[in-house]
């Protein structure tokens, strides 16, 4: 076992691996800044849970490093009905916890968790399975109509509670899959527009017929609020304000660590900083030049990912580290992009950086697996 160990640390792509560790350590100093107030005040104990998510999510990391991916195939349909399962149960009062008008949560042993994160990777297995099958043809319809048929469920359940962002973020790499297993470019296409055809009726579900998905006050101004930023700058609209103001106010090389006055003076609300808001602390102490470093080292992982889909010994490997590099790239891309104002605040963390225990350990499974593919190019 020890031997197996050392010969796949050997084997893996290292890059990677240092890149996940700067950004831990990023995202325990920054979170540590974005609960510090005055070396007076005591400091939110949320940098030191961060820590230890991040110990549990390096050893999901290295556990998924030591699993032979076909495993994880032959269990993928147990996953994804355990997941479904645990979607169904987060719905119904009582047994999911309501945060801020929405039903995420379930509490096992008395650790919360998000079972959304669990039906992300579930599915992006299922979904390798499916399309690596010798003989899958993608550019029959009714292949891509059972692909829509596996992405569906857990999209719908996932917008139920209601979860817009990871329901996009599912939506978006499964067509990313799609497009690694060799659907046509024209079916690609329509296949993107049906599916933007389909976030566009469950907008206008969530609008016109919350009795069907019930859409907090709240989460339909973060929309209204987006289409028109000064519709109520001072409440709905504070959070995406205060934001643009920290990124812009960062300059070249930021205010310095701890040194941020939109996060120290409370501008950006505490309830978010160290979470969704996470970089726009960043952006303001450590300015342009630290947000290039962030993103570099995002890079760097998303390279390592792409080098795990091109060296993959087979089509179930390539689809799998494509899809959970993919999966990685839209919540980074989202994440950055609620926070500098071009897309509607979505409620979306940043990984390997935002607070959140759920979050850390299955984006550090992902990378895990994405690694596993890397080791194995040549067995």
């Amino acid at each position: 076992m020890t031997a197996l160990l050392f010969k796949n640390l050997r084997r893996m792509d290292w890059t990677m691996l240092l890149a996940v560790l700067a950004l831990l350590v990023t995202s325990i100093l920054f979170i540590y800044s974005a609960s510090f107030r005055s070396v007076h005040l005591p400091v939110s104990s949320f940098y030191q849970k961060q820590i230890g998510w991040a110990l549990v999510g390096l050893g999901c990391y290295l556990g998924m490093i030591s699993t032979d991916y076909y495993r994880l195939r032959d269990a993928a349909w147990w996953f994804y009905g355990v997941s479904l399962v645990l979607l169904m149960l987060v719905l119904i009062p009582g047994i999911g916890k309501r945060v801020y008008g929405a039903y995420r949560w379930l509490s096992l042993f008395g650790v919360q968790f998000q079972p959304s994160e669990l039906a992300k990777l579930s599915t992006i297995i299922v979904l390798a399975r499916f399309m690596s099958r010798p003989g899958r043809d993608l550019a029959d319809v009714h292949n891509v109509f059972r692909v829509a048929l596996i992405v569906l469920p857990p999209v719908l359940l996932i917008v139920a509670e209601p979860d817009l962002s990871t329901a996009s973020v599912l939506l978006l790499t499964a067509i990313i899959m799609l497009y690694i297993a060799g659907l046509p470019m024209r079916a690609l296409g329509v296949t993107t527009l049906l599916g933007l055809l389909v976030v566009g009726l469950l907008l206008g579900l969530l609008f016109w017929a919350p009795a069907w998905f019930p859409l907090s006050d709240y989460q339909k101004e973060r929309i209204l609020v987006f289409l028109d930023p000064g519709r109520d700058p001072l409440n709905h609209g504070w959070n995406a304000v205060q934001s643009a103001l920290a990124v812009g106010s960062g300059g070249l090389t930021g205010k310095g660590f701890l040194k941020g006055t939109q996060d120290v003076l409370g501008y950006l609300p505490r309830t978010v900083a160290p979470t969704d808001f996470i970089y726009s602390v960043i952006a303001e102490e450590v300015g342009f030049v630290g947000s290039v470093v962030l993103l570099s080292l995002y890079a760097v992982i998303l390279s390592a990912g792409l080098r795990a889909a091109a060296a993959a010994r087979d089509k179930l490997g390539r689809l799998l580290a494509a899809g959970m590099t993919g999966m990685l790239f839209c919540h980074v891309f989202i994440n950055i992009a609620m926070t500098i104002g071009l897309l509607p605040i979505m409620g979306i963390p940043l990984p390997l950086i935002s607070y959140g225990g759920t979050f850390m350990v299955s984006t550090m499974a992902a990378l895990g697996l994405a690694q596993s593919v890397y080791v194995r190019r040549y067995s």
